[in-house]
């Protein structure tokens, strides 16, 4: 394979399961590749750079740095749980830190990747959220408080995104339809691979008389449910994109 893609793992010490499950796929899919891309939402959560040597996180940083090790260049694209992963964390691990989105061409075919939370423009909240906390003085602001103080901020968010998420239509938490077709316009791509939505599909659009072709990708989670649920997706060296359940069967996209 060319590359594999994975997100939306939400990896924290209380899913151990899904941590196993992405520690195995490490060892047994990512270093047969020559690039790994992880597309955002990672982690559950994350406070900032200096809670790398976290015992938890000092795993999943050993299991990342392993791989790189190995010679395979991994990517890292920041999610809505995880954009204050920053550079020292890139050193650590070995990974390259990407923006969203991102255009690239792999295997002769040009592929744009984002997390996907951007072109939830139908969100308004969260939209307005999304572009106060990626302000570079709000994360510079944030980052200097007490690591404590940060973990319990983040906390609090994640309990009052827990309940405004019920209260919002399956349609308005996913992409929009045309934020997406702009995105294919300004990339130049035909193909688009993203998370966030955890609604793993394949979908066909139609933008200015042209075929383009999306690919989400599911989350992962073993822990919380009685059917396991996670994929990730392999670009080959021929350019044909597969889709791959947790137990390493491919799947229908």
């Amino acid at each position: 394979m060319a590359a594999l893609f994975v997100s939306d793992l939400h990896l924290q010490a209380a899913m151990p399961r899904t941590t196993q499950a992405f520690f195995n796929f490490l060892q047994n899919q990512a270093l047969h590749t020559k690039q790994l891309y992880l597309l955002g939402d990672i982690f559950e959560a994350w406070a900032g750079d200096d809670d790398i040597d976290d015992p938890y996180h000092q795993q999943v940083v050993n299991a990342l740095k392993q791989v790189s090790a190995s010679g395979v260049e991994v990517f890292w694209m920041a999610g809505n749980r995880d954009f204050l992963v920053g550079q020292r964390f890139a050193e650590v691990t070995g990974i390259s830190l990407l923006p969203d989105p991102f255009v690239t061409s792999l295997a002769g075919r040009l592929l744009v990747l984002t997390h996907g939370d951007a072109y939830c423009t139908d969100d308004a909240a969260y939209m307005e959220f999304r572009a106060q906390v990626r302000q570079p003085e709000w994360q510079q602001h944030f980052l200097a408080l007490p690591l404590a103080q940060r973990k319990a901020i983040i906390e609090n968010l994640r309990a009052g995104s827990r309940a405004a998420q019920r209260d919002k239509s399956y349609e308005i938490m996913d992409v929009n339809q045309e934020a997406i077709a702009d995105l294919f316009r300004h990339s130049s791509s035909a193909t688009m691979l993203h998370g966030h939505t955890h609604r793993p599909a394949q979908h066909q659009h139609q933008v200015d008389g042209a075929e383009r072709l999306r690919y989400v990708l599911s989350d992962w989670d073993l822990d919380h449910t009685a059917s396991p649920r996670g994929d990730w997706l392999a670009l080959d060296t021929a350019g044909e994109i597969h889709r791959f359940a947790l137990d390493g069967t491919e799947i229908d996209s």
